[in-house]
């Protein structure tokens, strides 16, 4: 575990340790989690500011970033855009207030998952477990005994999906995708014109060991539109079925 100079507290000398930072003001809060999660096996960096949190995230190279929203110096929503710029390791948000306004901004900047505190810190080194434990969609097509470096890539009219190489290509032009909303993006197209329910979408590329709330889906449907450029009202690729949840496809 390192602290925000970067001492060393704890050695871990695991070179195959998931590296997870916490970026929380409240440092009593941040150093309790990094107990559980130094005790759960994670390599663990702690920062207690904006600032320091995109400093330590380029530094340390982290797996998974928990991440508060109510930060000093830029808060929760800009550090995790600028880590955006540079990393797609998981993040999950921190958030004192519960209204979805809140959980909704945080998701639309590149958060994998939210948590509302209080929260306990058993539960959210559970859901760590289950965010790195999640299948990867660039490594089996679900649906499918190809793997992806096999299969060409896949096309929706002007949208290009390179499963092996985890590109997204709209009119020629790349489209820049999170970890999560590419594994999304490739569920869907893995089986177009399929309808899946939210809880089909969570199991595909959540993990079946994923817990909380299946809205989350809603959000990162909504980021994709808004990459591809793709109106809900008159989708051109991805759709809403209507009582039951997505598909992708152009046409009827």
């Amino acid at each position: 575990m390192t602290d925000p100079g970067g001492q060393l507290l704890r050695d871990g000398s695991q070179a195959t340790r998931s590296r997870v930072l916490i970026v929380d003001d409240e440092e009593p809060l941040a150093r309790l989690v990094a107990t559980y999660l130094d005790r759960g096996g994670f390599e663990v960096a702690l920062a207690f500011d904006g600032p320091s949190g995109v400093d330590q995230a380029r530094a340390v190279d982290p797996d998974v970033v928990v991440l508060d929203l109510g930060l000093p110096g830029i808060d929760g929503l800009e550090v995790c855009r600028s880590i955006r710029t540079f990393s797609d390791c998981y993040v999950i948000m921190l958030t004192a207030r519960s209204d979805e306004v809140d959980k909704l901004v945080g998701l639309s900047v590149g958060a994998d998952d939210y948590m509302t505190k209080p929260f306990s810190p058993r539960e959210l080194v559970a859901r760590i477990h289950v965010l790195l434990r999640r299948p990867r969609a660039g490594t089996q097509t679900p649906g499918t005994q190809t793997p992806d470096t096999e299969r060409p890539p896949l096309r929706f009219g002007p949208l290009v999906i390179d499963l092996a190489g985890r590109d997204v290509l709209l009119d020629d032009e790349p489209v820049p995708l999170t970890r999560t909303e590419f594994d999304l993006l490739a569920t869907l197209a893995a089986r177009p014109r399929m309808a899946f329910t939210r809880r089909q979408l969570i199991h595909a590329v959540w993990g079946q060991e994923w817990i909380g709330d299946e809205h989350l889906v809603d959000v990162h449907i909504g980021h994709l539109r808004r990459k591809l450029r793709d109106d809900a009202a008159d989708a051109r690729f991805i759709r809403t079925v209507r009582g039951v949840g997505y598909r992708l496809g152009t046409g009827e």
